[in-house]
This record gives C-alpha cells, structure tokens and sequence, in this order.
C-alpha cells in the first residue's frame, strides 16, 4: 500500500512527517535517514 507522506523541517532541528490520509499518524528524526526509517516501521 501506498501512503502520501508530507514531510517538513522541524524549528528546533530535524524533520517530522505526517500521513495526511490517517489523522494522528506522525513521526520524527534528527536525519532524513532516520526519519525515513521511522516512517517505514523500521526504528
């Protein structure tokens, strides 16, 4: 399955990323790296 994930800089450093299509659904990370690996299911 395939999901839209909106992606955006954090104020105070890093990145968080939200899936608009499931309200609440959101992550975050120091890395693009690490933000990607918690958007998969993998941190």
């Amino acid at each position: 399955m395939k999901l839209k994930v909106v992606v955006r800089e954090a104020e105070e450093g890093g990145y968080w990323a939200e899936v608009p299509a499931i309200p609440g659904c959101a992550t975050q990370g120091d890395t693009l790296e690490e933000l990607m690996q918690n958007v998969q299911g993998g941190g």
